[in-house]
């Protein structure tokens, strides 16, 4: 599967940490290391209209998961991606786990629990106008 991903002026391929709620709906977008820690942004939105938009831009790299959640009434789908390699304008990602219909296709790996639980909660931030799982 590929993701469209940005480059950096440098030409690094990054990712937008990206999303926040509505009153019953609300998406994210979250990056974790390969480790599951959340990762140093090389630039923070603070100006124009940042309510469930672009909120920090991530430098992406081989071995980092895309975790994207979804909901509507707080009922979540949510994806986790492991990033492969990259072609141009896109990351070639593997599907590493679901969630849907209120359970995972497989237990996902511990250390991505604190990504996850973040994904949900920024999915379920009303108007959110900051990044959530950066180092600050």
């Amino acid at each position: 599967m590929k993701i469209e991903i940005e480059r950096t002026k440098k030409g690094y391929p990054a990712l937008w940490e990206c999303g926040g709620g509505c009153r019953n709906t609300g998406e994210a977008t979250i990056i974790a290391s390969p480790s599951g820690g959340p990762k140093k942004p090389v630039y923070i939105r603070n100006r124009g209209p940042l309510a469930n938009a672009h909120h920090a831009l991530i430098i992406l790299e081989v071995g980092d998961y895309i975790i994207e959640a979804n909901h509507h009434r707080e009922d979540f789908e949510i994806a986790i991606y492991r990033v492969l390699n990259f072609e141009e304008e896109t990351a070639v990602v593997e599907q590493v786990n679901c969630f849907s219909m209120g359970e995972w296709d497989k237990e996902p790996p511990a250390n991505l629990e604190q990504a996850v639980h973040t994904a949900m909660f920024k999915a379920t931030c009303y108007h959110c106008r900051e990044p959530h799982y950066i180092i600050e």
